[in-house]
This record gives structure tokens, C-alpha cells and sequence, in this order.
């Protein structure tokens, strides 16, 4: 299958320090990747600069198969890709459907709507059918995210990236800081998200959780792939050996 998103070469300098040398990573629809490696190893650089936050001083993005310059998040956005970032970027004090439509809040018909008023019925009924498709549950839709649990905040965060990407869900530490029960149901919504058709990047450090969604782990290690497991190839010890610098499957550039 063709990849969805591609990465070819990437290089990011901040300064003199060259986060990324020479990058390279894919995805295709429909995949769940997992980006591994230890802190600095260039993971979260790259995501970034495929998503828009940064622009490659090297290298070349594809996307469908075309050469791709993101200007911007929202020139990402557009094309179907939004990332969930490790804190969430909720606003605590505010509602499933208010955080659901942040940033893209829907106004009512007619008078109301040109004095900004918001059409809270309608994002309410839009948030619940958009929770119901991915079978997250929530016992009010009114509760403020504060008093949630973090499976729940977590699961709400996925769904809203879910309900504006129509092609790739980016997911950062998506079971960090959660108990057993709750990362299992984070873990169960990323199959519905794939079962969905959407590709799925998924940047961790809990080597069981990738091994248990991931069709294909990519490791990450000063600045470049060093090594790619297939899901028949994955085990604790090549992932973790790979993390470490002991196992390497690509060959380093001149």
C-alpha cells in the first residue's frame, strides 16, 4: 500500500544543534506506527515538522505521493491530520462539547449567530454522536474536564482529533500517567480509530502498550531512524535493544 505520509531525508537545525539528521519515516493508511526512542532522540522534532510546527531546513515530505510543503498546523489540519499532544491542550474548566469545538465553535442561525452566539445544543448533540461512533462513554456531557479521569480526558482529546481528521490521528504519550483499567481503554480506542480507516502515529516509551497496537515500530536515535520492526518482528528485547544503540536494522549515511 502507498504511503499516506512520508519523511525522506528530513534535517531540522536549531542553531548549531542538528535535531535531525537526515529523517526518514512512513505511514499508510489505515496503519498504526509507533515512533520510539529515548528523550532527544528527534521523535517528537520530526512529528512536528511533518505537522507544520517546524519547517525542514532538508529533506523532502510526501503526502498521497505528492511533495508537500506544510506552511502551517492549519495547512496540515486541512488536509486531515491533527495530533494529540501529551497535555491534551483541553481547557479544564469547560465541557466535553466546549472542548470538542474549541477553536471551532459553531454559531446559531440567523441574528443570534452574527452577535456570536453559540449554538451549544447543536455541539452537544454533535459531541455525544461523535463519542457514541468511537464507544466512549461519559456520564455527563455537561461535567467540567477537570473532574474527569485522565482515561476519560485522554479518550475526549482522541475523539476531537478524530472528529476533524478524516486521514491521520498523531498521538503523543497517548497512556502516560494512566492507571491499568484506563490505558486499556485508550489502548481499545486507537484499534476503533484504525478500524476506522485513519492512520494512526502514536510517539511512546511503554514498549507494551506499542507491542499491543502497533503494526509496525520505527526507533528513533540521535536524530534519525536506526532501525523499523514489523509486527511479526517485534520483541521487548530488539525494540529496547534498538532504543539503547545495541541493535540497529538501517544502515548509517556516510
Amino acid at each position: 500500500m502507498s504511503p499516506l505520509l512520508e519523511a525522506r531525508g528530513i534535517v531540522k537545525r536549531f542553531g548549531g544543534i542538528e535535531a535531525l539528521k537526515g529523517a526518514s519515516f512512513s505511514i499508510a493508511p489505515g496503519e498504526v506506527v509507533a515512533l520510539m526512542g529515548d528523550n532527544g532522540a528527534g521523535k517528537s522534532t520530526l512529528v512536528k515538522t511533518m505537522c507544520g510546527v517546524h519547517q525542514p531546513d532538508g529533506g523532502e515530505l510526501l503526502f498521497e505521493g505528492k511533495p508537500v510543503h506544510f506552511g502551517s498546523p492549519k495547512h496540515a489540519q486541512a488536509l486531515g491530520m491533527e495530533i494529540v499532544y501529551q497535555d491534551l491542550a483541553m481547557a479544564p474548566d469547560l465541557d466535553a462539547a466546549a472542548n470538542m469545538f474549541l477553536g471551532r465553535e459553531l454559531t446559531r442561525k440567523g441574528l443570534p449567530g452574527r452577535f456570536g452566539f453559540l449554538d451549544k445544543k447543536e455541539m452537544r448533540e454533535r459531541t455525544r454522536a461523535a463519542l457514541a461512533s468511537m464507544q466512549v462513554q461519559l456520564k455527563s456531557l455537561e461535567a467540567p474536564i477537570a473532574t474527569l479521569s485522565g482515561g476519560q480526558r485522554q479518550s475526549i482529546a482522541v475523539v476531537r482529533a478524530v472528529t476533524w481528521a478524516d486521514k491521520l490521528v498523531i498521538m503523543d504519550e497517548p497512556t502516560a500517567a494512566l492507571g491499568v483499567a484506563q490505558t486499556r481503554a485508550v489502548l481499545e480506542l486507537i484499534g476503533r480509530v484504525k478500524a476506522s480507516g485513519r492512520a494512526v502515529i502514536i510517539i511512546s516509551h511503554n514498549v507494551p502498550d506499542v507491542m499491543a497496537v502497533a503494526d509496525r515500530v520505527e526507533v528513533f536515535r540521535l536524530g534519525r531512524r536506526t532501525a523499523r520492526f514489523s509486527r511479526s518482528e517485534m520483541t521487548t528485547e530488539k525494540i529496547v535493544g534498538a532504543i539503547t544503540g545495541a541493535i540497529t536494522t538501517e544502515v548509517s549515511p556516510a
